[in-house]
């Protein structure tokens, strides 16, 4: 009998996912004696987060970044990673090159295009402040899909992206970007995106969560070694209309593979000293807070993640 999995998804099918629907295209799954079903956020119109979700029960596991498991242990809900879908930050801060902001500090007074995620605008102004400047800046919220439109219409001056998705799009159009990665200006950010569980489901079912980790795993190391052919399965099994563009999916698909494993060539593990420097981060800079605003003091990085079921 298969044991099944919902999967939400944190976006629409893309790079990042690929390993999944390679383990979905080649079997994996399915030899694992597992029934696994994607749950995508454009089905509902972006109505729940993927951990909002999986916080209500209605998907097993979940892609969020890391920021979601931070908040919902701030509130005493036992959300952990289970796995890194990417092994490494693959994101940045972008400004227009024509703009001539080509520091963080000069965003002070700038608009900057906001998805509202938790602890985003925090981050952005700490960037800032860390340059130099004072970390005043207007926090502008298009529609989800818009955001990145609104920095190429100069609606917006910054924005954060993913360097292997809008980066490559950019670079297809000819577009010109400065890019602040979050780590040149001192901000210890986390693993994003990571695949998160209840603790309680992960731990009664262990055996089911190996396995689909395990044939996971195969789908990304797949991908790592063979891009092209698994940008192919990407869009085939995905079959969704953001992947209409083959040329651009397997060009993304070259760049973010260099992203899926870590430099012993495994996929999903977490090293402790990413989650403590970026919960000290948090922590230090006031940022991490319950649901009643109350200042968490203290949050031990060990009950955040696990690396048990890889």
């Amino acid at each position: 009998m298969k044991s099944s999995i919902r999967l939400a998804l944190d976006w629409t099918p893309n790079t990042n996912h690929t390993g999944f629907y390679v383990a979905l295209a080649t079997g994996a799954y399915k030899r694992a004696g597992l029934d696994v079903r994607f749950l995508l956020p454009d089905e509902d119109g972006y109505e729940l987060t993927p951990a909002k979700r999986l916080t209500e029960g209605g998907a097993d596991l979940a892609i969020a970044p890391s920021e979601s498991v931070f908040s919902y242990q701030a509130n005493r809900v036992p959300v952990e990673a289970v796995a890194a879908v990417l092994a490494r930050d693959a994101s940045a801060i972008v400004t227009l090159k024509a703009s001539g902001l080509d520091r963080p500090g000069q965003l002070d007074g700038k608009v900057y295009a906001s998805y509202a995620a938790r602890y985003e605008d925090d981050i952005i102004r700490q960037m800032i402040r860390n340059d130099g400047g004072t970390g005043q800046f207007v926090s502008s919220q298009p529609a989800r899909l818009a955001i990145w439109q609104a920095l190429l219409s100069k609606e917006a001056d910054a924005t954060w992206i993913f360097l292997p998705w809008e980066g490559v799009e950019a670079e297809v159009q000819g577009i010109e970007l400065n890019q602040f990665l979050l780590n040149d200006y001192a901000i210890p950010y986390g693993y994003s995106p990571v695949l998160i569980a209840h603790r309680d489901w992960a731990g009664q079912n262990a055996d089911t969560l190996r396995q689909f980790l395990a044939a996971t795993a195969e789908g990304f190391t797949f991908a790592a070694q063979n891009p092209d052919e698994a940008a192919r399965m990407l869009i085939d099994t995905a079959n969704h209309p953001t992947l209409s563009d083959n040329a651009f999916v397997k060009k993304s698909q070259r760049m973010v593979s260099s992203y899926y494993l870590n430099e012993v060539g495994q996929w999903g593990k977490m090293e402790q000293s990413v989650w403590e420097s970026f919960t000290n981060f948090l922590i230090r800079s006031h940022l991490l807070t319950d649901a009643n605003g109350v200042m968490v003091q203290h949050l031990d990085a060990d009950t955040l993640f696990t690396n048990e079921y890889l």
